[in-house]
């Protein structure tokens, strides 16, 4: 049995943003709870021990992740050596040995702990690498080539590190009093005299270091479709798209009955995962009586933001026998675009009569369909 130390109290400068990289989304969960949740499915693992920022012990996240995971948490220090020291002195003194895993790789899997774990219990240390695939030029300090190595004694180190408990807390305090830079836990075993050895890393086992590398990683793409109709009804203005369509017929409505904005709200609440608009404006509330679709709107994208995502683009079809849509189309696509604040480009709308088919057709009422594309930023 032996304990693992996830290391996620770094600053994250090189990352950049106003919120630390271990809090993001990834893929419907957040980077930490990814990093975490392999320790939590493996059976080599009697304690998980998160290491964390001391004002980030009270985290909302940190918080539920404790209780769900039974995590034990303590307070990092301001170098990685510090923290990952922190952490192992806080693993259990009934387990003898202890792997360290760096929060900003969350793509580890349950295979490569357990090796790194049998391979630690066998030779006392071990790391995980993998083969250099570039050639690599050893280079002067004026930048010309020193020398070209020989790559096949070379290996990337990845986490997590495993080494026995006590080693482990020896060696960094080593390191540290000596004021050296142990980049990782494997350096300072290494430096304390201890042998290490080296196991099968994995690809997919990269570290999140740029916003970049986010973005490419935390591509979550949600499609959502709309559908609204209304009655006509000539007592009522007409507002299509959040343009006013002087002297036609309106429609029955609680609010104003804008029919292509409430498509549009339907689309990007259901691929957000929030409901439609009758949860969040309900007709029986007489507060949104009258009230202007695209402030609603404006409301939406509020709460979908705060869900992390974004619009990509948005798709509308309007279906009405009249009025003649064409000559206010780029007034309202332009509406629809400064209410969900993306580009008039990104806004598709389009319209097309029913043939005088059907209750649309008699120009009994007009509908709309939407296609939305969602990313959680």
């Amino acid at each position: 049995m032996t304990a693992a130390v996830v290391v996620a109290a770094g600053s994250g400068q090189r990352f950049g943003g106003a919120v630390a990289k271990q809090f993001l989304p990834l893929n419907g969960r957040t980077v930490l709870e990814c990093a975490l949740q392999p320790f939590v499915d493996s059976a080599a693992i009697g304690q998980i021990v998160l290491v964390v920022a001391a004002d980030q012990l009270q985290h909302p996240i940190v918080e539920e992740l404790k209780q769900r995971f039974e995590l034990t948490v303590v307070a990092g220090g301001a170098t990685r050596a510090e923290s990952a020291l922190a952490g192992v002195r806080a693993v259990e003194e009934a387990i003898p040995t202890v792997l360290v895993h760096d929060a900003a790789r969350p793509w580890l899997t349950t295979a490569l702990i357990e090796r790194v774990a049998a391979a630690t219990a066998e030779h006392g240390a071990a790391v995980p690498t993998l083969p250099v695939a570039d050639t690599v030029k050893s280079l002067h300090d004026n930048g010309t080539v020193d020398e070209t190595l020989d790559r096949s004694k070379l290996g990337l180190a990845q986490t997590p590190q495993g080494g026995r408990r006590e080693a482990m807390i020896d060696a960094l305090q080593q390191a540290l009093a000596r004021g050296e830079t142990a980049t990782d836990e494997a350096a300072a075993l290494e430096w304390a005299g201890h042998t290490v050895i080296a196991v099968e890393g994995e690809a997919s086992n990269r570290k999140l270091t740029t916003r970049d590398d986010w973005k490419e990683s935390s591509m979550d793409l949600r499609v959502g479709n709309g559908f609204d109709i209304h009655r006509v009804d000539a007592s009522r203005p007409l507002v299509l798209g959040g343009v006013h369509f002087e002297g036609e017929a309106g429609l029955e409505g609680h609010s104003d009955a804008d029919v292509v904005l409430h498509a549009a709200m339907d689309a990007v609440l259901g691929a957000a995962g929030q409901g439609d608009i009758g949860q969040w404006f309900p007709p029986s509330d007489d507060q949104w009586k009258g009230a202007d679709s695209w402030q609603l709107s404006r409301r939406v994208l509020e709460i979908v933001r705060e869900q992390g995502f974004s619009i990509v683009n948005l798709d509308l079809m309007v279906l009405a026998e009249k009025p003649k849509i064409g000559p206010r189309l780029e007034a309202m696509k332009q509406r629809i675009a400064e209410a969900f604040e993306i580009g008039i480009d990104r806004v598709g709308l389009k319209a097309t009569t029913l043939e005088t088919l059907g209750a649309l057709g008699r120009h009994e009422g007009i509908a709309c369909q939407a296609v939305v594309l969602l990313r959680r930023d």
